[in-house]
């Protein structure tokens, strides 16, 4: 059977997207009575999914009526790096076995998508293929908690890449050999895919962060 999705449920789907797909950067600020405005929902439903957000550390209340994601320093990045290369690539070692033609097929799909993202400079989409190919990958390990933690690293992560991806640094991919391992079978070299995938961007973001980028 269908489930209707509750509005405020679809409120925090959408204020999610803006932090996660690039409509929101790193220290910009907006006013709630926007966000209301801009997603045509009323101002509790809002409300909740900014308090919901900010409990996962993906925007920060200020006291004028505004929001923000808000910038990263460089311990906090450190600890995202580390989280995030002790997190995901389990999940994709925990994947690997359960992931039939038809899953490696559908990954396949994201992935030439994305690399159409990629050739066109289109980095909302590109970030909206990124993330996925992470998270069909990932929900495949069947690890709750792990995914969870997952997908709040993200959220703090996501805006900065951003900003990254539309510089000088690009947009960074090492899928095709994250998918030539799922063809092989072989848990451990997708592990080491994805943890080559992460530490590509998250390299990418530091010197950003150095440069005085974000």
């Amino acid at each position: 059977m269908s489930r209707k999705i509750p509005s405020h449920e679809q409120t925090y789907g959408r204020v999610r997207d803006m932090v996660l797909f690039g409509a929101l950067a790193p220290g910009q600020a907006v006013t709630i009575q926007g966000l209301c405005e801009t997603l045509g929902a009323g101002m509790t439903p809002v409300r909740e999914a900014i308090r919901r957000l900010s409990a996962e550390g993906a925007l920060v209340v200020q006291g004028n009526r505004r929001v923000s994601v808000p910038r990263l320093a460089p311990a906090e990045l450190d600890e995202i790096a580390h989280a995030r290369l002790a997190v995901e690539p389990r999940l994709a070692e925990l994947a690997a076995p359960q992931l039939d033609a038809a899953a490696r097929a559908r990954l396949a799909a994201i992935d030439t998508a994305l690399d159409a993202a990629i050739r066109a400079g289109d980095v909302p989409a590109y970030l909206r293929e990124n993330h996925r190919f992470h998270f069909a990958l990932y929900e495949a390990a069947g690890a709750e908690v792990l995914t969870r933690l997952a997908r709040m690293l993200w959220l703090r992560i996501a805006p900065s890449l951003r900003v990254v991806c539309a510089g000088a640094s690009g947009m960074p991919d090492r899928h095709r050999d994250a998918l030539a391992a799922l063809e092989a079978r072989d848990a451990d070299r997708l592990a080491e895919a994805i943890r080559a995938d992460i530490a590509e961007g998250m390299a990418h973001v530091r010197a950003a962060l150095a440069a005085g980028e974000l």
